[in-house]
C-alpha cells in the first residue's frame, strides 16, 4: 500500500533499441499506437461510459508516474485526493457539465494543499521543530520543513491542472452532440502533428527549435507538424459538417499548444533528470510521454466546438 500511495524515484532505463533514423524502436512504437488507437475507439464504440472509466484510469496511472518522478526531488505529490479528484472531475464533467467539473478540480486542488500541510505536520508533530514552545533557537532547519510543505502543495496543483483539471475537456466533447466524433478528432489532431512532425523531422531536419530543452525538434518537424495538423483538422471538421477553413485553424492552434506542451514536458523532464516519465508503454515512454500534447490540445478543441458547433 505504501508503494501504491507512495512510489519510488523513478529510475532512468535503457530504452528499447532504436531502429534506423527513426530514433526509436519503430515496430514497438507502432505496435503500442495501434493497441491504444484501437482501445480508445472501442471504448467510444461500445458505451461512453468505458471511454470515461479510461479518462480515469489514464490520467490516474498518469499521476502516478508524475509522483514517482517528483520523488526524485523529495516532492511527494498526496495520490488519494489526486485520484479522488480524478473520478470526481470526470464524472462531474460528464453528468453535470463544465461548471460543475471546475468546481470539482477546485475542490481537488483544496484538498491536495490541505492534505500536504496536515499529513507532514502530523509526521513531525513532537519535534522540537513543531513545539509552540521549544527552546531550540530558530535556524534554517525551521524554513526547510515549512518550505517542503510549501513545494508539495504547489507540486500537487501543478498535477491537479495538468491531468484532471485538463482531461475534463475531453469528457466534456464526449458529452456534447457528436461527442464521439469530436473525441476522435482530439486524439487525431496531436497523432497528425507527432507523425508529421516526426517524420518531417528524421528527413528535412536541419535546425534545431530549442537545442537545450529538446534537441531533437527542429523547426523543419514544426513546419511538417503544421501541414500534418491543418489538414487533420480541416478533414476532421469537414467529416463534422463544420467549416472547412476552421478546421485548418484548429490544427494550426493545435500544433502551437501541442508544441509548447511538448517543450514544457521536455523541460520538466529535464530538471527531473529523466529521459521518459516511465516505461509503460514500449517504443513510447510512459503515460504523461503520449498524454501532453493531448491534454493540452483538449481545452483548445473544447473550445472551438463551442464557437464552431
Amino acid at each position: 500500500m505504501a508503494t501504491l500511495l507512495s512510489p519510488p524515484p523513478t529510475p532512468n532505463r535503457v530504452p528499447l533499441p532504436s531502429t534506423g533514423r527513426a530514433g526509436r524502436n519503430l515496430p514497438a512504437a507502432v505496435g503500442v499506437a495501434a493497441a491504444l488507437i484501437a482501445l480508445i475507439i472501442a471504448s467510444l464504440v461500445v458505451n461512453k461510459v468505458a471511454f470515461l472509466a479510461l479518462v480515469v484510469l489514464a490520467v490516474c496511472g498518469a499521476l502516478w508516474e508524475l509522483a514517482g518522478a517528483f520523488a526524485r526531488k523529495d516532492i511527494r505529490l498526496p495520490l488519494a485526493p489526486l485520484w479522488l479528484g480524478t473520478l470526481g472531475v470526470v464524472v462531474s464533467a460528464w453528468t453535470l457539465g463544465a461548471e460543475t467539473a471546475l468546481g470539482a478540480y477546485m475542490a481537488t486542488a483544496g484538498a491536495c494543499v490541505l492534505w500536504c500541510f496536515m499529513d507532514q505536520a502530523e509526521a513531525e508533530s513532537g519535534s522540537p521543530l513543531e513545539d509552540p514552545d521549544h527552546d531550540v533557537p530558530r535556524t534554517d532547519a525551521h524554513d526547510a520543513v515549512r518550505r517542503s510543505r510549501s513545494v508539495d502543495a504547489a507540486a500537487s496543483i501543478f498535477a491537479a491542472t495538468y491531468l484532471p483539471f485538463l482531461a475534463g475537456f475531453a469528457v466534456l466533447l464526449v458529452a456534447q452532440d457528436q461527442g464521439v466524433g469530436k473525441v476522435l478528432m482530439l486524439f487525431a489532431l496531436p497523432i497528425a502533428n507527432d507523425t508529421g512532425g516526426w517524420l518531417a523531422g528524421i528527413t528535412f531536419g536541419r535546425h534545431p527549435m530549442a537545442p537545450s530543452v529538446s534537441p531533437k525538434k527542429s523547426w523543419e518537424g514544426f513546419v511538417g507538424s503544421m501541414v500534418a495538423a491543418v489538414a487533420a483538422g480541416a478533414g476532421c471538421v469537414w467529416a463534422l459538417d463544420g467549416p472547412v477553413w476552421a478546421g485548418a485553424v484548429l490544427g494550426a492552434m493545435t500544433v502551437v499548444v501541442s508544441t509548447l506542451g511538448d517543450l514544457g514536458e521536455s523541460l520538466l523532464k529535464r530538471d527531473l533528470g529523466l529521459k521518459d516519465m516511465g516505461t509503460l508503454l514500449p517504443g513510447h515512454g510512459g503515460l504523461m510521454d503520449r498524454l501532453d500534447s493531448i491534454l493540452v490540445a483538449a481545452p483548445v478543441v473544447y473550445v472551438f466546438s463551442l464557437l464552431v458547433g
